[in-house]
């Protein structure tokens, strides 16, 4: 199986309550900076960003099942999971990196629908053929550490993430 688009970064204080608890509206925002690297890492960002091309969110439904913490490195996995007509939904898992107690064990899940529209009348757009390659593909084993987390990976992971 391949390994999917993997994204770190570490929980800054601001982003916690009075114990030290992300409050659950950063998940919207973590998978929000992470699915803007997930299409870079694809090789798609700059059509967003540069073209006539943009997109929505329709949908947003997040699980929680363990919480993250002050100071954690949290290792986002993104994939896509459908490819619409002129929508996308990208599911993204979040664990807690380098606790070899819980480094399998899924502490959130994200599901986000997306859909493309045009970026000056808002109308929906049909997903490009390129633009659905590169979704399908998914960044497959790329990563994009802002927590500075990857140095102390083990040189096979790195060589497994790279």
């Amino acid at each position: 199986m391949t390994e999917p688009f993997r994204y770190y970064l570490r929980v800054r204080y601001i982003e916690c309550d009075a114990q030290k608890v992300v409050f659950n509206s950063r998940y919207g925002e973590y998978v929000d900076v992470s699915i803007n690297e997930f299409l870079r890492a694809a090789g798609v960002l700059q059509a967003f960003t540069d073209g006539h091309l943009d997109f929505q969110l329709v949908k947003q439904t997040t699980e929680w099942k363990a919480p993250a913490r002050f100071d954690q490195v949290l290792e986002l996995s993104i994939s896509a999971t459908r490819l619409g007509n002129t929508s996308f939904t990208l599911f993204t898992e979040f664990r807690i990196a380098g606790d070899e107690r819980v480094d399998d064990r899924v502490i959130a899940t994200v599901e986000t629908v997306y859909v493309l529209v045009d970026a000056r009348t808002w109308t929906k757009l049909p997903l490009p053929d390129a633009l659905r390659a590169a979704l399908q593909e998914g960044a497959a084993g790329r990563t994009t550490d802002h927590a500075g987390y990857q140095p102390r990976l083990s040189p096979q992971s790195n060589a497994l993430r790279a």
